[in-house]
């Protein structure tokens, strides 16, 4: 069972867990460190950590940034203090996410004549949208449906979203946070583009469930080439913490906790 989960979502972006119940679940998941990294949003904390009833919350980020060759990929940010030229780049991927959002639930609507009735704000993603789907009584999407044909990559409803380059988005990253990370490296369309560029990074992110049978070979290797920490979690989109994530000794080598 993992001591500490470094990649939990909430509300605050595209989970379904409020902040104030991380608490709460991590305690269900026997985890006693939970980092908070939603899409693009800053959580209100007084600090890069913090306890919040007797757990150990880290301040993080996921920040998707455009790499020189067009991959896309995810850094995860921990220890977050944001910076001046954060913040404008998160103001700016907001307006954008609104626009985007806007634009998908629209096609959705017309493509199926319904009305999805959701709020559409700056933390709003994807998700959202393919739960709005499965909830309505007129479709016959569930929530992976919705994705597969609607609103996923090359489907007639998908719209990508503007996001910074590497350099902007590792530098912004840089000036804010005490740890940068490479998100989940095996699941890129190009993982060795993807951890070639870790070398720039602090971390890479070790313990994930994929969901499959992964070969972390390639991982270690650039761990060890590149003489990078290792980072885990379950990448949490609902209540259920601590599927994957650090040993207490593992997580003691990041140095986020000051002691």
């Amino acid at each position: 069972m993992p001591y500490a989960d470094l990649h939990v979502h909430t509300t605050r972006s595209d989970g379904s867990l409020a902040l104030e119940a991380v608490p709460e679940a991590a305690r269900r998941g026997g985890v006693e460190v939970v980092a908070v990294t939603d899409h693009d949003r800053v959580q209100p904390f007084d600090g890069p950590v913090v306890e919040r009833d007797g757990v150990t919350l880290v301040h993080g980020i996921e920040l998707r940034v455009e790499t020189p060759g067009g991959q896309r990929i995810d850094l995860l940010g921990y220890g977050l203090e944001p910076s001046a030229s954060l913040e404008a780049i998160l103001a700016d991927i907001q307006d954008n996410r609104i626009e985007r959002g806007r634009a998908i639930v629209d096609c959705v609507e017309s493509r199926l004549g319904i009305d999805l009735d959701v709020t559409i704000d700056g933390g709003f993603g994807r998700p959202h949208i393919a739960r709005a789907i499965e909830a309505h009584p007129g479709t016959e999407y569930e929530y992976q449906g919705a994705f597969d044909h609607l609103i996923g990559s090359d489907c007639p409803c998908y719209v990508p979203r503007d996001v910074p380059s590497f350099e902007t988005g590792r530098d912004a990253l840089a000036e804010s946070c005490r740890l940068i990370s490479l998100a989940h490296p095996l699941r890129y369309r190009d993982p060795d583009r993807a951890l070639a560029l870790a070398a720039d990074l602090d971390a890479v992110e070790l313990q994930y469930p994929y969901g499959r049978d992964v070969a972390r070979e390639p991982v270690k290797r650039a761990i060890e080439r590149h003489d990078l920490l290792a980072t885990g979690g379950s990448d949490a989109h609902d209540d259920r913490l601590g599927i994957d994530g650090l040993s207490r000794r593992a997580y003691d080598r990041l140095g986020l906790t000051d002691n």
